[in-house]
């Protein structure tokens, strides 16, 4: 998400409603469960300097040490920053560490790529699998990233999946079938509600200035946490699901006061 500033309060988030949400076999109103603490993740990309990187990250240590804020943060700057922003970030534990990527192996003759040890080793507790600038510019697919989403679980990692559907796929009345598949198929096995994030970033959206209506984005969000709560039952409701694209200080604290919407990347 864009730059955007930081406030200790955020807007009171709806309950659950009980009408979209019956746990299967059990008919518990998902109302009735606690929603995740909001988490705000921001993606450097291909962006920063060390100069840069780390002035912000003093600055944002500055910032979790003196005032209570009502969310977590993640950012995740590009891999040769991570050590230096890392070190400027220093013992906070309110910000954490996410890496840009993973690669589905844990060592070995893979030139370029990163592995979660190495990711875990700098500090990291999150990174990102599956961005739509990695299926679509380097051709993954969501065999690859449940391969990377389950390598970052085998090194204590909690891997940010993220999916979303092109305006091709919208504008043929397919974004949710396609997002939803690309959840099935990139979600390892034996994840827990402990273990994953899930982003929605509409592959339209980023960094386009487009932003889907409230009411595409809360039908969405409800349509993932319906697919989770299926096949992990009533504790996938503590799974956050962020919302990203073209997320900025505009928009952000409306977005993230929608139902079903646990944060921004």
């Amino acid at each position: 998400m864009e730059a955007v500033s930081i406030k200790a309060d955020l807007p009171a988030r709806p309950a659950y409603k009980a009408s979209k949400y019956i746990v299967p076999n059990q008919q518990v109103p998902c109302e009735m469960i606690q929603r995740p603490r909001p988490l705000v993740a921001g993606n450097w990309k291909m962006n920063g300097t060390r100069s840069s990187s780390h002035s912000w990250a003093k600055y944002m240590s500055r910032l979790a040490a003196t005032k209570v804020l009502g969310c977590d943060i993640a950012v995740s700057p590009p891999a040769p920053l991570l050590d230096l922003v890392a070190r400027a970030l220093g013992a906070t534990t309110t910000i954490a560490l996410c890496g840009q990527d993973c690669a589905p192996q844990d060592k070995g003759a893979h030139t370029g790529d990163i592995s979660a040890a190495m990711l875990a080793e700098v500090g990291c507790r999150y990174v990102l699998v599956g961005h739509s600038e990695r299926r679509n510019s380097h051709g993954e697919t969501s065999t690859l990233v449940k391969a990377k989403a389950s390598m970052a679980l085998a090194y204590g990692l909690i891997p940010i999946i993220c999916v979303g559907e092109t305006q091709a796929e919208r504008d043929a009345g397919r974004a949710i079938s396609v997002v939803r598949a690309q959840i099935s198929r990139s979600l390892p096995e034996r994840t827990t509600e402990l273990d994953v994030v899930i982003a929605y970033e509409p592959v339209w959206a980023i960094g386009t200035g487009r932003v889907p209506l409230p009411a595409e984005i809360c039908e969405m969000h409800d349509s993932i946490r319906e697919l989770l709560i299926r096949r992990m039952n009533k504790r996938a409701d503590v799974i956050p699901l962020l919302y990203g694209g073209s997320v900025g200080a505009a928009n952000a604290a409306e977005i993230m006061s929608l139902q079903n919407v646990d944060g921004a990347l």
